[in-house]
């Protein structure tokens, strides 16, 4: 406890070895978890990149919301378009806006004008 009730410092992230483990169902190689990572200190500054890097879709769907063009570029020759279609399908409500929404399904062929619409965003579930 840091001797103030209420502010423990929060746990230690897990070391992580940045391997394809991260993403079971869609292995990432080290080149693109090493990208991921360096992109995390700068578009998820509210956490270390190791705790970051606990969820490389968050991640990825931040600079794809956020990123600079030359970021977004990085991101998508490290990772490749696939993966990139996964967050898109993965993604939660709020994550992207409306205009990275559209881009990104028309950017990675998901959507395309006058033939395959771009799907609604992701909505909150409300009991």
């Amino acid at each position: 406890m840091d001797g103030v009730r209420g502010m423990e410092s929060p746990a230690p992230a897990q070391e992580t070895s940045f391997n394809s483990s991260l993403r079971e169902d869609f292995p990432l190689s080290e080149e693109a978890l090493l990208c991921l990572r360096t992109l995390a200190a700068r578009y998820v500054w509210w956490k270390t990149p190791e705790e970051a890097m606990l969820y490389p879709d968050r991640v990825a769907a931040q600079v794809m919301n956020l990123g600079a063009l030359e970021d977004a570029a990085q991101l998508a020759e490290a990772t490749g378009e696939e993966y990139l279609r996964g967050v898109l399908r993965r993604a939660e409500a709020g994550q992207l806006n409306a205009r990275s929404w559209h881009y990104w399904h028309y950017r990675l062929g998901l959507a395309e004008y006058g033939r395959i619409p771009v799907p609604p965003m992701p909505m909150r579930k409300t009991a």
